[in-house]
């Protein structure tokens, strides 16, 4: 079996932390059930996701807002304050990424994200600013699991699915890359990333 000679990596829960509840739990003045329903019911993780594949901002505020006017503010506060979602890196994965840059390892990404708050991104965490490529599903339209993502990293900058281990904490990505040839780690944290990028003699 060939080892993978490329690192690609997702960005979101495994290079930089995000989790809304970050902001939300000052909103709700700590009232957490509150806060889940929200979440669950109005900023859905779908309506999200949306974000990445695409939708403007503003156009995803205004509709949600029409459809629930009285929390209007908590929505516009899911847009207007979504830096503080990020508190900062996730701890030990940068700097995985910054060994692998210093042993010349070619580093791509696919990530689900929207394109305006990836730009925000960047600018805050220099070390996302390594990658000899990036994939992002709010420039493509397209998102992660769809292996459609997948085959576009490998075709945009010739690539070969077996050349390339992928880092992702969501299992539903991490067996869409598996199913297009690529190895694939389940990101749990940094201890155990370093573990398999070691085995398989990339670090």
């Amino acid at each position: 079996m060939t080892k993978p000679t490329t690192v690609v990596f997702d960005i979101g829960q495994v290079l930089i932390e995000w989790d809304p509840r970050h902001l939300y739990r000052e909103l709700f003045d700590g009232y957490e059930d509150l806060m889940e329903d929200f979440l669950d019911t109005v900023c859905t993780p779908a309506w999200n996701l949306e974000q990445d594949r695409g939708r403007p901002w503003d156009e995803a505020v205004a509709t949600l807002a029409a459809e629930f006017p009285d929390c209007r503010e908590l929505i516009r506060a899911y847009h207007e304050r979504w830096e503080e979602m990020v508190p900062g890196p996730m701890a030990g994965t940068p700097e995985i990424l910054m060994e692998l840059k210093q042993c010349g390892t070619p580093l791509y990404s696919i990530t689900n994200f929207s394109s305006e708050k990836l730009a925000l991104t960047r600018r805050r965490f220099d070390f996302l600013n390594v990658f000899d490529g990036i994939i992002v599903s709010g420039d493509e339209r397209l998102v992660k699991p769809d292996p459609a993502i997948f085959q576009l990293l490998l075709d945009r900058y010739g690539l070969r699915a077996a050349d390339c281990c992928f880092i992702d904490d969501s299992p539903a990505n991490v067996e869409a890359a598996r199913t297009i040839g690529m190895t694939a780690h389940r990101f749990s944290g940094a201890a155990s990333l370093r573990a398999e990028l070691e085995e398989l003699g990339l670090l």
